[in-house]
């Protein structure tokens, strides 16, 4: 794909995506909550409509069933979740989130991954789990919960390319 392709698919895309936000913690309340709101707050600052935020245990089971619910929502377009990517043994999202991908993304956590080691937080990025990939016609993103990965994750990533995404799922 060449540059004047990637730029008339952006053109292509859709201007509106549904999104649903999910903050994966068994600690985090709506008001400690610091990374899901930043989540919301980038998603909606760039365009995109924020029609759900949930806080749910980090639990596989759990995790599994909201994205199948949210896959299965026709107003659900996407699903950004946040927390839970890393190696101690609470954390499930990776494996909840992969276990229902129907196509993987694998850029989206080697882009994350690299970004984290050059702009950040250096060696420490291999313990991220950062995954994305679609669920039917549902893209699913998942990042670590600290603000500065959301932030990275949004900014770089998602943000620019989330519309682009659902156009490839659409066609």
């Amino acid at each position: 794909m060449n540059i004047t392709s990637v730029e008339e698919h952006r053109r292509e895309s859709p201007q509106q995506v549904n999104c649903m936000v999910v903050t994966v913690s068994d600690t985090r309340t709506m008001e400690t909550d610091t990374g899901g709101r930043l989540l919301k707050e980038l998603l909606e600052t760039n365009g995109y409509k924020v029609i759900r935020y949930v806080i749910v245990k980090d639990e596989y089971e759990g995790i599994r069933q909201l994205i199948t619910e949210a896959a299965a929502h026709e107003e659900i377009e996407a699903v950004l979740l946040t927390g839970g990517t890393g190696i101690s043994p609470r954390d499930t999202t990776y494996e909840a989130v992969s276990s229902l991908l129907d196509k993987e993304l694998p850029g989206f956590g080697e882009i994350f991954r690299y970004l984290s080691f050059a702009e950040d937080i250096g060696s420490a990025a291999i313990l991220s789990r950062a995954v994305a990939g679609t669920v039917g016609q549902t893209a699913v993103f998942s990042m670590p919960g600290s603000r500065g990965a959301v932030h990275l994750a949004m900014e770089r990533i998602i943000v620019p390319e989330l519309r682009h995404v659902m156009r490839e799922i659409y066609k």
